[in-house]
């Protein structure tokens, strides 16, 4: 959800869904919670247990905002305007999106670096000035 309530829809591809369905649930309307206690708890409990599993794992610096993490960075790679990975992300702002992702990608900035390159041409002779 952003910071201003308007809920934001992410799809799931779909063998996440299949193996989703696949799970026992205790609440037909979710997937991880038995629609008893504070949403607050059971996020806490998650959080707790996937620190475990990435410390059995030995994933360094394993937690929770590590997915969210690789989803802005993977969307970014795969050429989603940082707006839109804002949105989905829930920032207020692309600013705080900006701040976040974009410096700190490595592959991003080699990936801009191949599209810059591709717009060289082949030959010197085949460069031309467009006016504006």
């Amino acid at each position: 959800m952003q910071k201003t309530s308007v809920p934001v829809f992410v799809p799931l591809p779909p063998y996440v869904v299949e193996a989703l369905d696949e799970m026992p649930n205790v609440h037909s309307s979710y997937f991880f919670w038995s629609g008893n206690g504070l949403p607050k708890t059971t996020v806490a409990d998650w959080q707790q247990s996937l620190r475990k599993l990435c410390e059995i794992a030995t994933v360094q610096g394993g937690h929770a905002h590590r997915f969210r993490d690789t989803f802005a960075v993977e969307l970014l790679l795969a050429g989603v305007p940082i707006d839109h990975v804002s949105i989905l992300l829930g920032h207020s702002s692309v600013k705080s999106t900006e701040k976040s992702y974009a410096p700190r990608e490595k592959a991003r900035q080699e990936q801009l670096e191949a599209a810059v390159m591709k717009s060289w041409p082949v030959e010197p002779q085949a460069l031309r000035l467009v006016a504006h």
